[in-house]
């Protein structure tokens, strides 16, 4: 909106998208189709496929639906009044072309079926096919990317039910047809599916920092220990897929979602995990990072199954681990203050909750104690005195370092000791180290002047 009116329709920079998209697509898939001749020529080129795949039947008609990506495509760039909208959305576009590219020059694959002939209009279409395109190109299928991509700038568009519907059985329909029309292997579709979630998550639609323009590369020991463990333990399983292959090939999603883990600790930051202000993660993200988020969860019961899930450190702000469901009604639906990056609050909760996204096993800047604090305050405030349970995934350092801050900047607490002391009384699990006293140090002299 512009001074009350909508904004103009920036059919211009539509355009001008469009012209660069589509003649690069054509020019960097022909010359990945070009390489992998050669190395084809030279018996350099593998086949990944399994044995069912055999049985997968030919169905000339679907490649209605297969071509049909190429008008979604054209048509989304024309489709928002918004330039950041389109800007971010041709991003997406042009990272997937790029990766899935350089993707097909590293690691050529032959598609290993002949394809039967096909007669009448989808006989035409498979001839228009075989004009530009060979059977390589195939893992990540951009297919698959471009399809996820597209299904995540129309959902907004689709107003009703059943408009959502049809959304998403073209989409599926898109989807299937690249194995129906013997254009791909089954491997290309989890690989392409995980090539559009990068591109989603890394450049949001919302009005906030892409993650490219948010990375800051991290000077701190301990992010950057962390990170190398990450990525070590990502080749690792990664290792195994590609050893064992078969159905353990699958094990290369938790091998991508603990490399993205790496990223966020080397440079993206809790901001990586896409965590929004009430504790929903982005979509993108949940299933990015899923591999990585049912670890995290196991570890979290693992090392809390035996406690309470929160403890009263003073009237009416308790501590603990990330609720449940089940335990936030029976608590009697308190405020939540979340510090959590990794795990979200269930949807129930989110109306009356509050995240900060904090990175696990990292102190936080004091600033950053200080917001928690103000957090936590501000939600008591909200509930008019009622209870505020603040939490993290296991209820140790994250969330008790906030509650600690809390004491010294609003109840009046005279130091640290005394607020760390009371904290510890109710949850004798603390962690907090000599990193995070040292954070929470450098809040006492404002607490004792009056407060930030």
């Amino acid at each position: 909106m512009t001074n009350g009116l909508p904004a103009a329709w920036p059919w211009r920079r539509s355009l001008a998208w469009l012209a660069l998209l589509a003649p690069l697509f054509y020019l960097t898939y022909g010359l990945a189709n070009w390489w992998a001749v050669q190395r084809w020529a030279a018996g350099q080129v593998p086949t990944v496929v399994f044995d069912w795949e055999q049985h997968i039947p030919f169905w000339d008609w679907t490649v209605f639906p297969y071509w049909s990506i190429n008008a979604f495509y054209g048509l989304s760039l024309f489709l928002s009044r918004s330039k950041h909208r389109i800007d971010r959305h041709a991003a997406r576009l042009l990272t997937a072309q790029f990766v899935a590219v350089a993707c097909f020059v590293v690691w050529p694959l032959h598609f290993s079926f002949g394809q039967p002939e096909a007669h009448g209009a989808a006989g035409f279409l498979f001839a228009a096919l075989r004009g530009f395109d060979q059977p390589f190109n195939q893992a990540p299928s951009l297919h698959i990317a471009l399809a996820v991509i597209l299904w995540d700038w129309y959902r907004p568009l689709m107003r009703s039910a059943w408009q959502r519907a049809l959304l998403h059985v073209w989409t599926f329909a898109i989807c299937a047809s690249v194995l129906t029309t013997y254009q791909h292997h089954f491997i290309d579709i989890p690989t392409g599916a995980l090539l559009g979630l990068l591109c989603v998550w890394l450049w949001p639609l919302e009005r906030e920092v892409a993650l490219p323009a948010a990375w800051r590369l991290s000077r701190e020991p301990q992010r950057l220990k962390l990170a190398a463990l990450y990525f070590a333990g990502g080749a690792g399983v990664l290792a195994l897929a590609l050893g064992w292959g078969g159905v353990a090939l699958w094990l290369a999603w938790p091998a991508v979602s603990l490399a993205v883990v790496a990223l966020n600790y080397l440079g993206f930051g809790a901001r990586g995990f896409r965590m929004d202000r009430s504790g929903r993660m982005h979509w993108s993200a949940r299933w990015l990072l899923a591999p990585y988020r049912w670890g995290a969860a196991l570890n979290a019961w693992a090392w809390t199954r035996g406690l309470p899930p929160r403890v009263e450190v003073v009237p009416g702000v308790w501590l603990g681990r990330r609720p449940r469901h089940a335990e936030w009604l029976a608590a009697g639906q308190p405020a939540l203050v979340s510090l959590c990056a990794e795990l979200p609050l269930h949807a129930a909760a989110r109306p009356v909750s509050r995240c900060l996204p904090l990175l696990d096993l990292v102190v936080p800047s004091p600033a950053r104690l200080q917001r928690a604090a103000h957090l936590v305050q501000a939600q008591r405030g909200a509930r008019q005195g009622g209870p505020v349970w603040v939490c993290c995934a296991l209820g140790f350092s994250r969330s008790a370092a906030a509650v600690v801050a809390w004491q010294l900047l609003h109840e009046g607490v005279p130091d640290l000791a005394q607020a760390e002391a009371r904290t510890r009384q109710a949850r004798p699990q603390l962690v907090l180290g000599p990193g995070w006293l040292d954070a929470l140090k450098r809040l006492a002299p404002a607490a004792a002047g009056g407060g930030l």
